[in-house]
C-alpha cells in the first residue's frame, strides 16, 4: 500500500513597506521602548499601506513560495488559508487568493485558528495528501493587524512623519488605553507549497492540536459579531469593542504551559526526544514565553530562532515566516526534523513534527 507524505517543497514570505519603531509608537501613546521590549520582546513592526488587504500579502507570498518551489500555479489543487484578519467578513481570504492567483475552480479553506492557525491548516493539508484529495497544497498565513488599531487619520500620519499635528490629550488618552495590545502586533504574509510523495521519511510526520473554548474571553473581540443586532453599530467603536480584549497574565500561563505539554506529547506519540529535533520554532507572540518554552524543554539556544523582535505578532503567518527566513538563510536543511509549536486564542494549542 502506498503512503504519501505532503512535503514543504516550497516558502515563501511578503513584508509590508512600513515599518514602526517602538520609538514611534511612543510619539502616539503613553509608552516607551523599554516598556515594550521587556513585556514582549517587540522592537519593530510592519505595517501595510491603507487599501492593502490581507489577500494581497498571501498573493506576494504564496507567488515566490511556488517560485520556490518550481511550481506552477495551475499545478495546485488545494488552497488553505489560515487568518482572523480577512479583506471581508465574507467571503473568507482563500477564494481571494485564488482568484488572484488563477486557480479557477480550485477548493479553498479558510482557517480560523488564530495564532494556531497555521498548524491546524498543516495538519488539514496532511490528511487531504494522506487520503489521495489533493497532491499539491498551497497553504497560507497572513494578517493585517493594522486594520485593529485605534489611531485617527490624522494620527497615522503623524506615526510616520507626514504631519507635524501631535494626537490631541483625548486621542493619546485614547490611543494609550489599548497598548498593551496594539504595541504587539504587525502585519505580514507568509506561504508554503506541499507536495504528496511518497513512501519517503520527508513531509509532515505527525500533529497534535487541541482547544478549550472554556475561557475564550480571555482573549477576544467583544464586538462586531453576529451575537450582536445589528452586528456592528457606533456604539461599538465609541466603547472600543471592536479592539482585542486580553487577560495577559492568563494567557502567558496558559500559552506557557499548553505549548511545553503539546510539544512534548507529539514527540512521546513519535517516540521520539527533543535531542533528535533540528529545529524548534515557536509561535512568536511574546519572547519571554518562549524562552520559558525552551527552557522548560531542554533546547539549546542554537536549536531555537526568534523574530518577533523584527516583526511582532503576526498571528497566522509567525511560523510560516520563521519557515521561509531559516530556510532561505540555510538553518533548515533537506532532512532536519522540525518542531513547530504555537498557541492562540479559543483557547488552541498545537505541535507539529516536520521532516524537511
Amino acid at each position: 500500500m502506498r503512503f504519501m507524505r505532503a512535503v514543504i517543497v516550497g516558502s515563501g514570505s511578503e513584508i509590508p513597506p512600513n515599518a514602526v519603531t517602538n520609538q514611534m509608537l511612543a510619539r502616539i501613546m503613553d509608552t516607551s521602548d523599554e516598556w515594550i521590549r521587556e513585556r514582549s520582546g517587540v522592537e519593530t513592526r510592519y505595517y501595510v499601506d491603507l487599501g492593502t488587504a490581507t489577500s494581497d500579502l498571501g498573493v506576494a507570498a504564496a507567488r515566490r513560495a511556488l517560485a520556490e518551489g518550481a511550481t506552477a500555479p495551475e499545478d495546485v489543487d488545494l488552497v488553505v488559508f489560515a487568518t482572523m484578519t480577512p479583506d471581508y467578513y465574507f467571503p473568507g481570504a482563500g477564494p481571494l487568493l485564488q482568484a488572484k492567483l488563477g486557480l479557477r475552480n480550485v477548493p479553498c479553506f479558510d482557517i480560523r485558528q488564530q495564532c494556531v492557525g497555521f498548524l491546524y491548516g498543516l495538519q488539514l493539508v496532511d490528511a487531504h495528501v494522506r487520503a489521495g484529495l489533493a497532491r499539491t497544497v498551497l497553504l497560507v498565513g497572513a494578517e493585517v493587524h493594522s486594520g485593529f488599531m485605534p489611531y485617527s487619520a490624522a494620527n497615522w500620519d503623524y506615526l510616520y512623519g507626514r504631519s507635524d499635528v501631535p494626537p490631541t490629550p483625548a486621542e493619546h488618552a485614547w490611543n494609550s488605553r489599548f497598548r498593551h495590545l496594539t504595541v504587539l502586533f504587525g502585519d505580514a504574509g507568509a506561504a508554503v507549497v506541499l507536495q504528496a510523495q511518497e513512501d519517503g521519511s520527508r513531509g509532515i510526520v505527525d500533529s497534535v492540536l487541541g482547544t478549550d473554548g472554556a475561557d475564550y474571553d480571555k482573549l477576544y473581540v467583544p464586538g462586531t459579531g453576529f451575537k450582536h443586532r445589528p452586528y456592528t453599530d457606533p456604539e461599538q467603536f465609541a466603547r472600543g469593542d471592536h479592539i482585542p480584549v486580553m487577560d495577559g497574565r492568563y494567557v502567558f500561563k496558559l500559552a506557557a504551559t499548553r505549548m511545553v505539554e503539546v510539544a512534548q506529547q507529539v514527540l512521546a506519540r513519535n517516540g521520539l526526544r527533543i535531542d533528535d529535533v533540528a529545529l524548534v520554532l515557536m509561535h512568536q507572540a511574546n519572547r519571554r514565553i518562549n524562552e520559558h518554552c525552551q527552557k522548560a524543554l531542554g533546547v539549546p539556544d542554537d536549536k531555537v530562532v526568534h523574530n518577533i523582535h523584527k516583526y511582532g505578532n503576526t498571528t497566522a503567518a509567525t511560523i510560516p515566516l520563521l519557515w521561509d527566513e531559516c530556510a532561505r538563510r540555510g538553518r533548515i536543511r533537506p532532512g532536519d526534523l522540525v518542531l513547530l509549536v504555537a498557541f492562540g486564542a479559543g483557547m488552541s494549542w498545537g505541535a507539529t513534527l516536520v521532516r524537511a
